[in-house]
């Protein structure tokens, strides 16, 4: 029996995101690539989430990789080339940046995997890879489920994905070019039966926006929660959406019944201007004054708030950094991620910043690791990259001091009315002041 090796790479030496067990989610797209195999294959997943990669013998290895995590990737795949065992790579960054991938694999897969994947395994086992597939976007119906009994069971929370593709398409995301600008979803009773086998009480559901982009995603979305309680599906849940979640309370009210206890939004500044010069187009139309309307629509329906900002945006200075810290303090957003731009292979942003010559670090493959999210890899337009560090470093102590997180983690338990929801709020801004305060965040400069 041919032996696939699955392998979830982890940047060794700057762990940015993953530094907590908590903020870990299980690859659940080397899940489903393990399903979408034929039966013929023995299948193991190294996962160094969990367990610092080792050498097992195998047949064929394939690899996944966010960009800080890629020459980690890229190290594993030269071992197992040098052995002569065949390679395929895939992932958001090989797929960014292919000609680079090849360099390190005999295979690279761009866009999503599972469409391309059985022609892969059948030209390993044939001894014929191709160098390069492209996946196509998939219609989400009869999708297979991964192969949860390959995941490491340390996960604290399971995962799920329910749609793919978003038609916003911000300066700084590459969602939109790996996925596309069209949003599919998965039929809802595919979902529900997934989530039955899912083992962990606490759940992620991974996509980009659960709320989708019209009424018709409204109406399914609307009978996913409605199911969810038909059902009796019992987890406590988290998704991402856009602001746009708060306009419907009945929505809302079904998300609460259903489990949910909080809801990643991409505020990423309180600045008009900052928005609108990262085509944050719905938050730049809607204005930063409605951010507090929309925070409590959501505290209404008992659930608590992640806001995501963005630091580094052109224009920011060092003064408009610190505003921005005292503006987080004292909103009512719950939970808070904050992280330097941070231009990644793919986007728009990328490409402006390497035209403009404003890249700092640009020794490809072997600076990737610096693009973490915490690190600032740009020369701002207003400010130096130093005090850009200094100012960020600031910020984080400000916004991750404890005596801040426990007056927010009271203001969510007296706005939401629920336990649960502030429980949640404190454990995950615990798990980003973990990150935050790592010595290797923002090391000054």
């Amino acid at each position: 029996m041919p032996r696939l090796l699955l392998v979830n790479p982890v940047n060794q030496r700057r762990t940015g995101f993953a530094a907590s067990v908590s903020s870990r989610f299980p690859p659940l797209n080397l899940g489903l690539l393990a399903a979408a195999a034929t039966p013929e294959w023995d299948i193991e997943l190294i996962d160094e989430n969990f367990e610092t990669f080792a050498h097992r013998d195998a047949d064929l290895v394939a690899l996944t990789a966010f960009t800080s995590s890629v020459n980690r990737g890229y190290e594993i795949a030269s071992h197992y080339r040098q052995l002569g065992v065949p390679v395929v790579i895939g992932g958001i960054h090989a797929s960014m940046r292919p000609e680079e991938a090849q360099q390190f694999a005999d295979a690279v897969v761009i866009g999503e995997a599972e469409s391309a994947w059985p022609q892969v395994l059948a030209d390993a086992r044939a001894r014929r890879l191709a160098p390069l597939y492209q996946g196509e976007p998939l219609v989400l119906k009869n999708r297979i489920t991964a192969r949860r009994d390959l995941f490491h069971p340390g996960y604290i929370f399971g995962s799920i994905q329910t749609s793919r593709g978003c038609p916003m398409d911000c300066d700084f995301c590459s969602v939109t070019t790996f996925n596309g600008r069209r949003y599919r979803r998965r039929p809802n009773a595919e979902v529900l039966d997934e989530m039955e086998t899912i083992p962990q009480e606490l759940l992620f559901i991974v996509d980009d926006n659960i709320i989708g982009y019209g009424s018709a995603d409204r109406a399914q979305t609307l009978e996913l929660f409605r199911g969810m309680v038909d059902r009796g599906i019992k987890k406590k849940w988290f998704c991402q959406a856009s602001v746009n979640v708060a306009d419907d309370p009945e929505v809302l009210q079904w998300a609460a019944r259903a489990g949910c206890k909080m809801i990643f939004l991409g505020i990423e500044a309180e600045d008009g201007d900052a928005l609108t010069n990262v085509n944050k187009r719905l938050n730049a139309k809607r204005g930063s004054d409605a951010y507090g309307e929309i925070f409590h629509r959501i505290h209404d329906a008992g659930i608590a708030v992640l806001g995501a900002f963005i630091f580094g945006i052109d224009g920011d200075t060092p003064e408009k950094l610190l505003r921005r810290a005292e503006y987080i303090v004292n909103s009512d957003v719950d939970v808070v991620q904050m992280t330097a731009m941070t231009p990644l292979p793919g986007t728009r942003l990328f490409h402006q910043l390497q035209d403009e010559g404003r890249l700092r670090y640009t020794d490809f493959p072997r600076d990737w690791d610096r693009y973490n999210l915490t690190e600032v890899v740009f020369d701002p337009r207003d400010m130096s990259a130093s005090e850009f560090t200094h100012a960020m470093r600031t910020c984080l102590d400000r916004v991750y001091d404890l005596k801040v997180l426990k007056a927010k983690a009271k203001k969510t338990l007296a706005a939401t009315g629920q336990w649960d929801a502030a429980e949640f709020a404190w454990t995950s801004n615990l798990s980003y002041r973990e990150i935050g305060m790592s010595e290797s965040t923002f090391a000054l400069v």
